[in-house]
């Protein structure tokens, strides 16, 4: 038996760093991974997709991105089952019985909505333990772990949460704990075990068959998301779920989250930057955050300024990480000899100079008037 593990669709979802346009593209390319999964699903030959948790944003969506999400997972073809997670839980609000989507949700599709076995066909379960609040009182799985038979029942856990093993806060009532999932698959009660929440796939623990999907597309910078835009193909022998399980990792994301640090002392570091942001490929599909250091002059200061205006329309958003980012400007001596400029204007431009050697908000002011007036003189533009 063959299907699809994934997780963390968050249909929905919004990120204010997108430029104006981006933003649509970005919730289309997160709906059309969830569509291509028709695709994967006949190469493969998937009998169904179970979605690990966080299948939406949240609960309060557009009726637009109801719709739209819906006819998505229309589109998949085989059977889909739904768990709700953290982020759209089974609560009084929830979008799952919103009159919407109980209205438009398609025959294929299936919400896992209550804790416990859910039946796929004879000798195939599920188990299911989905969030009815966004803060559970304990572990969301091993309730519904406790007392399975180990019966020669194929069955698949599906769980939602962090796990203990990745958190720190060893106390937090919602953790699932590793200990329950190995236990319940050392005896045979469980043969694989498909987790959300994590946003890069991740194998957890030892026994090849516990596993988070990570989402289909990425959601946050390469730093933070490791290995994100992946559905995992599960191979489960029915004849003898004990068997060794095989799984197969497919790559479905086509966005990507950047992150670059760069030390920037000349202007041949900025042309080194340039050149690197000119060879990034998919750049409507991409999105940098560079953190920057260094000591510059004001004219490569200005044409730095230039480059990252320049890389800024070209990439679905690039920003500068004002954490990480710190540049000392200061003007370099005879930098403003040659403007042209004399009399009164050039007493002023010397003050300036004088000026933005210094700190404070008057360096900075003086800093900013010096690298206009290169730019106004056609000068340190990229």
């Amino acid at each position: 038996m063959r299907f699809i593990h994934t997780a963390d669709w968050q249909l929905g979802m919004t990120r204010y760093f997108l430029n104006g346009e981006a933003q649509p593209r970005y919730s289309a390319a997160r709906r059309d991974a969830v569509a291509g999964l028709h695709t994967l699903a006949v190469d493969t030959g998937a009998e169904f997709v179970v979605v690990a948790g966080d299948v939406f944003e949240h609960s309060q969506l557009a009726p637009k991105d109801i719709s739209q999400s819906l006819e998505a997972m229309r589109a998949i073809g085989v059977p889909v089952y739904l768990l709700p997670g953290n982020h759209d839980p089974l609560d009084a609000s929830s979008i799952y019985t919103s009159p919407l989507f109980v209205a438009e949700c398609p025959d294929n599709v299936t919400v896992l909505d209550r804790p416990g076995v859910h039946e796929v066909r004879p000798g195939l379960q599920l188990v299911a333990a989905p969030w009815t609040s966004k803060a559970p009182c304990a572990d969301p799985v091993a309730s519904v772990l406790d007392g399975l038979p180990a019966d020669g029942v194929a069955r698949v856990a599906v769980g939602h949460g962090g796990v203990d093993i990745f958190v720190p806060d060893k106390d937090r009532p919602s953790l699932i704990r590793l200990a329950a999932l190995e236990a319940a698959v050392a005896r045979g009660a469980v043969h694989y075990v498909a987790l959300g929440d994590k946003h890069s796939r991740m194998q957890v623990g030892s026994t090849g068959r516990i596993w988070y999907s990570g989402s289909p597309e990425v959601t946050n910078y390469d730093d933070i998301e490791s290995d994100p835009g992946h559905v995992l193909v599960v191979d489960l022998d029915e004849a003898e779920p004990g068997a060794a399980v095989r799984v197969e990792p497919r790559k479905v994301g086509r966005w990507r989250f950047v992150t670059l640090r760069r030390s920037v002392d000349s202007s041949r570091d900025i042309a080194d930057l340039d050149l690197n942001l000119d060879l990034m490929p998919d750049k409507e599909r991409t999105v940098v955050r560079i953190g920057l250091t260094g000591s510059l002059t004001v004219t490569d200061k200005a044409a730095l300024d230039a480059c990252l205006d320049k890389y800024s329309r070209l990439f679905a958003a690039l920003s500068l990480w004002d954490k990480q980012s710190d540049i000392a400007v200061t003007p370099a001596d005879g930098e403003f000899d040659d403007l042209g400029i004399g009399g009164f204007a050039a007493a002023a431009i010397d003050e300036l100079v004088t000026v933005a050697r210094s700190d404070g908000d008057d360096g900075d002011d003086a800093r900013a008037a010096l690298a206009l007036l290169l730019r106004l003189a056609d000068r340190g533009v990229a």
